[in-house]
């Protein structure tokens, strides 16, 4: 990517999040439902909820609410949360952590094991045994996360409890960690006990996560493999006598990884996605599971929040993988 591309996709970014705050400010006041009308006690008097509507400012014309909105998050002030009653920006910024950790974590179990299903079903190429692994990831495939997410919870949380299954960490656990970024605090202070306890209980929800991703890095990885190993490069390599692992490894995998990054960094998008019903699942304290209690409570200023969070993450990541396929393809790092 040039520098010229990169300032052209950063100037885009704020129009971007400019249109995904007016649509989901836009369908938030359309939708039917009142998020005063559910918070308030049986039996209040109309001005009692008079008051609270123009305590959050749903008394004032619509695009009023907007500008008054629109002005506080450009003053870094996202409002308070109806249901919470708690500033959004800080609901925001102790959940986030969770829900990336979470992302994290299924990312790099997705990678390992759709390298591993990748290589070991090129090694077999053209064997019976193919059949089994591309078997395999089509299941890994065919399975959503939120169902992967129940039968994990199901298998190894009822019937063989060996892990557990709803929490971010053990209340008894004094974690004394200075950020919300518990797992990675942990392990650089070298608090591997903690880090542990904090993988135990991640565990689930990152597989449930990660089988999707995983079989989807296979059957991309495994594709793009089949087609490096048939060029003349490879060809070569194998007339002057290296061995298959060897071309595969040194010479195959390193330009097969070029399209797998490409997609399957988009696939790392859609899995922060995903983490809204598996946190639920497994009452993960994530922004995912309060995104659902949001949208439960009809919290206006709280989805406004983490509609934008999310908005915010896709293109960061976005943009991150393009430079990672920048950086992997010369004919692109030079032009």
């Amino acid at each position: 990517m040039r520098w010229g591309e990169l300032i052209r996709r950063l100037v885009l970014v704020p129009p971007t999040l400019f249109g995904v705050a007016v649509i989901v400010f836009v369908l938030l006041r359309i939708v039917p439902g009142d998020p005063i009308a559910m918070m308030i006690p049986p039996g209040a008097s109309e001005a009692d909820i008079g008051r609270l509507r123009a305590l959050y400012g749903l008394d004032q014309p619509i695009l009023q609410q907007f500008a008054t909105w629109l002005g506080q998050v450009a003053s870094g002030d996202f409002g308070r949360s109806i249901s919470v009653r708690q500033n959004v920006l800080e609901l925001l910024l102790a959940r986030l952590p969770a829900t990336i950790e979470l992302a994290l974590v299924a990312t790099i179990i997705a990678v390992l094991l759709g390298v591993v299903a990748a290589l070991v079903g090129i090694l077999l190429r053209g064997r019976r045994a193919e059949w089994v692994v591309d078997g395999g990831i089509g299941v890994l495939l065919a399975i959503p996360d939120f169902l992967w997410a129940l039968i994990l919870l199901l298998l190894f949380g009822v019937l063989i409890p060996l892990l557990p299954i709803s929490g971010r960490v053990d209340p008894e656990i004094d974690l004394n960690l200075h950020s919300n970024f518990f797992l990675i605090e942990s392990i650089l202070t070298g608090h591997f006990d903690i880090a542990f306890a904090l993988l135990h209980h991640m565990i689930l929800p990152a597989l449930a996560l990660a089988l999707p991703f995983a079989a989807l890095v296979a059957r991309l990885l495994k594709a793009s493999l089949a087609e490096s190993e048939d060029q003349d490069y490879a060809q070569v390599a194998r007339a002057r006598g290296y061995s298959r692992p060897s071309i595969l490894l040194h010479e195959v995998f390193p330009n097969a990884l070029i399209p797998t990054v490409a997609l399957g960094g988009v696939q790392v998008t859609l899995l922060l996605g995903g983490t809204v019903l598996v946190e639920r699942i497994f009452s993960y304290e994530g922004i995912g599971n309060m995104a659902i209690d949001a949208v439960i409570n009809r919290d206006f200023p709280l989805i406004q929040g983490l509609v934008l969070a999310f908005a915010v993450m896709f293109i960061a990541l976005n943009l991150l993988v393009d430079l990672v396929v920048t950086m992997l393809d010369p004919r692109l790092r030079h032009g």
